[in-house]
């Protein structure tokens, strides 16, 4: 059994086009004119425990409406979705104890504060048990060489120093599910593996199933077993990488990875 159903979802959105000039200011106010925009278009998948999936496709394919819609963020136009046997966005509370999120341009640290002192509020929102805790916190902040910048407030911290204490963050519960929205975008190089390696353990220890997206397709390739590729809200590919690799070698291979087309 699939422990995360998508079934025939697609997601639309209603967006306000105003009309320039003095004259069309109380119809942009009152009578807008809109367009309808298909972020995903009638996809279905399944993905099952301790699956590694990464997804690709240039901005605007739906990636993170898709990632979004099975965290219950949002919810869908058309289809349904299953996440451990919960509907996402109907079952926002137990949804949430069953997965960590991490999403590259938004932050849940608290700025102000040392990275430690944002664990211990997660902790009792979680009511995580004080063993288990600590345990995770000292293989966390071992496996992430965070041992220099613990006690540091936020704003002071590099972005990957805070990507690192966002991922650590969101398994500190121990969920059975992680998302990761661009987890390594603006890295250096070294950052990069280290993240990659600790998302590759994370599944060997815990069987943590994990899906990424991701513009780098080497995140992706050291990561992940199997590609789901977007485009235009609809999925063109899905299967293993190297799959992948072999069907689209031939159509350009640059720095960032194979069949640029997609990215």
């Amino acid at each position: 059994m699939a422990l995360i159903e998508v079934s025939h979802v697609s997601k639309e959105y209603e967006v306000l086009i105003p009309q320039p000039g003095a004259g069309n200011v109380l119809k942009n106010i009152f009578c807008p004119d809109k367009k309808t925009v298909h972020a995903v278009s009638d996809i279905s998948f399944r993905i099952k425990e301790g699956e590694l999936v990464g997804f690709i496709g240039e901005n605007g394919a739906g990636k993170s409406t898709t990632i979004k819609m099975m965290s219950g963020i949002l919810f869908p136009t058309a289809g349904s979705i299953r996440v451990g046997g919960l509907c996402p966005y109907r079952k926002r509370e137990e949804n949430a104890a069953n997965i960590g999120v991490v999403f590259g341009q938004r932050s849940r640290l608290n700025w102000d504060l040392p990275m430690m002192d944002s664990f211990e509020l997660y902790k009792e929102i979680y009511r995580i048990d004080a063993v288990v805790f600590q345990k995770n916190v000292d293989r966390f902040v071992e496996m992430l060489h965070m041992q220099d910048f613990c006690q540091t407030p936020v704003r002071q911290l590099s972005l990957g120093q805070r990507m690192k204490a966002e991922v650590a963050l969101s398994l500190l519960h121990e969920p059975p599910i992680l998302y990761l929205d661009e987890p390594t975008i603006g890295f250096d190089v070294m950052a990069k593996q280290q993240i990659r390696e600790f998302i590759k353990e994370r599944n060997r220890l815990a069987g943590t199933t994990t899906i990424l997206t991701s513009h780098d397709m080497k995140d992706l390739d050291c990561v992940c077993k199997r590609l789901i590729v977007l485009a235009k809200g609809r999925i063109l590919f899905d299967g293993s990488i190297e799959r992948f690799k072999e069907e689209h070698a031939g159509e350009g291979v640059g720095h960032r990875g194979y069949g640029q087309e997609y990215l």
